[in-house]
């Protein structure tokens, strides 16, 4: 017990000091934007790309190690981008990019996820469900629905573990959370700007906030509609052909009668939360603060710092025994912060040159997308734009070819209301294809191993998307970007 409380004080203190550092240093727009990508060679993406290898060989290779070792892997990625690239520009260029990356792109996204995450593991399903096709199909859909609502990764912590329960008793559930990570960690986010990361920068440089619902309901549909077939038609495979349709096979969590909700106070704080994001986008006071080099906008201030009070308030007030029947732990949301850390460091001039479009590196995939200047080809905007996410952050991404299909709001409403179609579409259904992704890829399959599921690594989850994901993106090109 002592233990356990010396955890939990630690956490809190972490979260304390999460909560300063965002107000001192949350921004939206910092100084390293101005660097020109068009300067830097294709060498420079070599960090990045160590940086994956990292990730897909190391636990495949050695598993003892990378588990002890991956932050200070993940650092020495950085440190190999940022130490030559101070030698070769000076320390005056690489610290605007250094708090670009920190700053303006991590800190959101880790406060953020890792708010997201702290108040999700509060709610605790008590009861046995039974992982039958039917149940784990409802399980999903009900997710798929709920992405677009409390957003991919809220979506993905309140269910990932009652799916595990209800599965926990299955000799083949690996493909459960395969789907599961496909469907409500990636494709059900894809209806407003609260569903995924890329979205909601659209919503801030003014696309309508309803505009993906009313553009992208039907490729929605489609898409989510054919997964949430083609699971169950593999569950149901694996439910008779392993003998698991018997009552009480091997189920290791016995029934305990009616089900109910633990920790539902957290509800209220999730709704708070998309109020907070949602307030982000909506109020700008036009107050900016000069922090380390960046301007801090009051309305992300304001989130931000919110975001980190509704974790510790979940914190304080949920009951350790719905923390604790939840299986709640700290190592998967630690593993995230670290690996994206590197991932967001090593990243940044790999998204420099793509924002140089045709000055830059990457020149070729600038000119792929266009059949001519000023006519866009969106299937390839969505293969190009989706392709990419599935490596690089969707966020960033999204915004690279919404900038590069003439970045007007309101004309990509209008006129190029199908290239942005396409553009949404790639980067938050393709997040599903890698681990690295989208952030919640790497929560599920972190939380699944942690209950003992065997997870496929990085190549054979990659195995799992190319042979089930491709063709349905396949299908949805043919039917909505052509």
């Amino acid at each position: 017990m002592a233990r356990d409380f010396r955890k939990t004080g630690c956490a809190v203190r972490t979260c304390a000091a999460a909560a300063v550092t965002a107000l001192l240093l949350t921004s939206t727009n910092a100084h390293a934007a101005a660097f020109d990508g068009a300067a830097l060679g294709a060498i420079w993406a070599l960090p990045f790309g160590g940086m994956l290898l990292s990730i897909a060989f190391f636990p495949m290779l050695a598993a003892s190690f990378w588990h002890r070792h991956f932050g200070k892997i993940s650092a020495a990625w950085a440190l190999a981008f940022l130490l030559p690239f101070a030698a070769a520009h000076g320390p005056g260029a690489t610290y605007p990019l250094f708090v670009h990356a920190i700053v303006d792109e991590y800190l959101p996204f880790i406060v953020l996820l890792g708010s997201l995450y702290t108040i999700a593991g509060g709610i605790c399903v008590y009861g046995n469900l039974h992982g039958s096709p039917r149940t784990n199909t409802v399980i999903l859909a009900l997710g798929t629905v709920l992405a677009s609502v409390m957003g991919t990764t809220g979506a993905a912590m309140l269910l990932i573990r009652p799916l595990l329960r209800a599965n926990d008793n299955r000799r083949h559930n690996v493909h459960v959370v395969v789907f599961f990570i496909f469907l409500v960690a990636n494709a059900g986010g894809l209806l407003t700007p609260l569903g995924d990361p890329p979205l909601f920068l659209g919503f801030l440089n003014g696309v309508e906030f309803l505009w993906t619902a009313k553009h992208l309901a039907w490729p929605s549909l489609f898409v989510c509609g054919v997964l949430l077939a083609l699971f169950y038609a593999v569950d149901s495979w694996f439910f008779r052909r392993a003998g698991e349709a018997r009552p009480a096979f091997l189920d290791p969590t016995p029934d305990t009668g009616e089900l109910y909700v633990g920790g539902k106070a957290n509800f209220v704080l999730l709704a708070l939360l998309v109020a907070l994001v949602l307030m982000s986008g909506l109020w700008r006071p036009g107050i900016s603060f000069e922090v380390a080099s960046a301007h801090v906008q009051l309305q992300n201030l304001v989130r931000d710092v919110g975001l980190v009070a509704l974790a510790l308030v979940s914190l304080y007030f949920t009951s350790r025994r719905a923390r604790a029947d939840n299986g709640f732990e700290w190592a998967p949301i630690v593993e995230v912060a670290k690996l994206f850390a590197g991932i967001f460091m090593t990243i940044t001039p790999v998204i420099a040159m793509l924002r140089a479009g045709e000055a830059g590196a990457f020149a070729p995939l600038i000119q792929l997308v266009n059949d001519a200047p000023g006519r866009p080809n969106e299937a390839l905007y969505f293969w190009a734009t989706g392709l990419l996410s599935s490596f690089l952050d969707n966020a960033p991404t999204y915004l690279v070819f919404f900038n590069l299909a003439g970045g007007d709001a309101d004309t990509l409403m209008s006129e190029g209301a199908k290239t942005l179609a396409a553009i949404s579409a790639g980067a938050v259904w393709m997040g599903a294809l890698t681990y690295i992704g989208n952030a919640p890829n790497f929560m599920v399959k972190a939380i699944a191993q942690s209950r003992g599921v065997r997870m496929p690594g990085f190549f054979g989850y990659l195995g799992w998307s190319g042979v089930v994901l491709v063709p349905v993106f396949l299908a949805a090109t043919w039917l909505f970007f052509l």
